[in-house]
């Protein structure tokens, strides 16, 4: 089996880092990957040892002369599917191309951003099938109108063996900067408005109050990097929320975090929340979009409204202040990844889809 994957994202993390799960796992089961995506991006560059990587330019949702370069890749290629794995442009110029070329496609869907009911019946009509990675995406994209016989739902994954290692004595200190005895409360998400990080500088100031050995660290890199600065600099918590960037070595640090907050205000599953939970790090998060599927409310972490910065704030003192109760999390989270989110399942899941469209190419 030959099959194109077309993915649009520039930094490999979230969606990106799935696809390289993907492609690895069907490569070892004998499918020959051909990749599209932007020319020198950490994607490509990882995905050379599974799948012949294409490099084009990919400017987004606007990039309509993306349908004539994925078309003409599609001729020389050849594929027996196309698989699109991120939207920048790739869900519909992608689709497009596919269509005008004859080949069956598939689209998996990563987020929850509702869309308008009109754009669900034009842009998933180019799709074969749609892959929701949550049941949180999947009511959403029931609810706009996507026929149930489309749909499919396969959840994301994580290697669990890289995340599940002890915290180094010192590593925190050496590696971040922060005293030795901090407690760490860590937020693994892109700086942009959707992850709430502002809801929790709302609920961080009496909590750092109460907890001195407290500190708070942003993992992730985005657009919102200089108002979040202004945020912590005006609420007078400099010293105490550091914002550290994209980290090549979160797999070591993630142990280390005694919590992991997640207030995200949307989100499809949070593959950020399956990472914390193989660590052994207990959770608290928002019970919003496929959340609920990552965490389980009460055995591997606490759930709260969105948005509600008085109710994360208490649940994070619940847990801080509760080390037996974090342990008891802790360990409860990362034996559910072992059990539900593995790569080997994931890779079976979308397989049966493939199978599924050959054979009705095939009919």
């Amino acid at each position: 089996m030959k099959v194109l994957h077309i993915e649009g994202g520039a930094h490999l993390y979230g969606g990106a880092q799935q696809v390289l799960y993907l492609l690895e796992g069907l490569a070892a089961r004998g499918i020959e990957n051909h990749l599209a995506c932007r020319p020198g991006c950490a994607l490509g560059v990882r995905a050379e040892s599974f799948a012949v990587v294409h490099g084009m330019p990919m400017h987004g949702d606007l990039d309509v002369l993306m349908i004539g370069r994925l078309y003409r890749l599609i001729r020389r290629v050849q594929p027996e599917l196309v698989h699109l794995h991120s939207r920048i442009g790739a869900d519909l110029m992608g689709g497009l191309a596919a269509r005008l070329a004859g080949v069956a496609v598939l689209h998996t869907r990563r987020v929850d951003n509702p869309e308008p009911r009109w754009l669900v019946a034009l842009k998933y009509r180019l799709h074969d099938r749609v892959i929701a990675i949550s049941e949180g995406i999947a009511r959403v994209l029931r609810s706009e109108g996507l026929p149930e016989a489309k749909l499919r739902v396969v959840r994301s994954a994580v290697v669990a063996e890289r995340f599940a290692q002890p915290c180094r004595p010192g590593l925190i200190g050496e590696r971040l900067g922060l005293p030795e005895e901090a407690l760490v409360l860590g937020v693994v998400a892109q700086l942009i408005a959707r992850k709430g990080h502002a809801v929790l500088l709302r609920a961080l100031p009496a909590l750092l109050a109460e907890q001195p050995r407290l500190r708070v660290v942003f993992f992730g890199q985005g657009p919102l990097a200089d108002v979040l600065t202004q945020q912590i600099d005006a609420a007078g918590l400099n010293g105490r929320v550091h914002l550290v960037g994209f980290r090549d070595d979160l797999a070591e640090l993630l142990p280390c975090l005694a919590l992991l907050v997640h207030p995200a205000l949307m989100e499809g599953l949070g593959v950020s929340l399956l990472q914390a939970a193989a660590a052994g790090v207990p959770i608290v998060a928002s019970r919003v979009g496929g959340i609920p599927e990552a965490v389980e409310d009460g055995v591997t972490g606490l759930l709260v409204p969105p948005g509600e910065a008085a109710a994360l704030a208490q649940a994070m003192r619940a847990l801080l202040t509760d080390p037996a109760r974090r342990e008891r999390f802790g360990q409860a989270g990362a034996e559910r990844v072992r059990r539900v989110f593995s790569v080997n399942e994931m890779v079976e899941g979308n397989l049966r889809v493939y199978h599924e469209l050959l054979a009705e190419a095939a009919r």
